[in-house]
């Protein structure tokens, strides 16, 4: 499963993505794949949800993957240390895991 992140990972936007995520999650898939590739930057209320969405996950046997986030996106989870717990996948590897999903803009 996938949902790919438009623009920025913010507060604004968490909730839509929150929302997405949640239905993902409800299907127990093996793998939810976020694809940052189009998301420009991560702020912290972006943090705390994939760090939320990660615990759920893991809770009920699933993986989340983000996939190939931009240079800044990459900093931001570095220094919040997400690149330590969740998998950090290119594009090429994940395009073989997981098919398209939903999109949030």
């Amino acid at each position: 499963m996938e949902v790919q992140v438009k623009g920025d990972l913010d507060a604004q936007a968490a909730p839509e993505v929150n929302r997405l995520l949640e239905e993902a999650l409800a299907l127990r898939p093996e793998q939810i794949v976020v694809d940052l590739a189009d998301c420009d930057t991560i702020d912290a209320a972006g943090i705390l949800l994939l760090l939320d969405v990660h615990r759920r996950a893991v809770r009920d046997g699933s993986v989340v993957a983000l996939r190939s986030p931009s240079e800044r996106a990459r900093r931001a989870l570095r220094l919040a240390r997400l690149d330590r717990i969740m998998q950090l996948l290119p594009y090429a590897v994940v395009e073989e895991l997981a098919p398209a999903g939903p999109v949030v803009a």
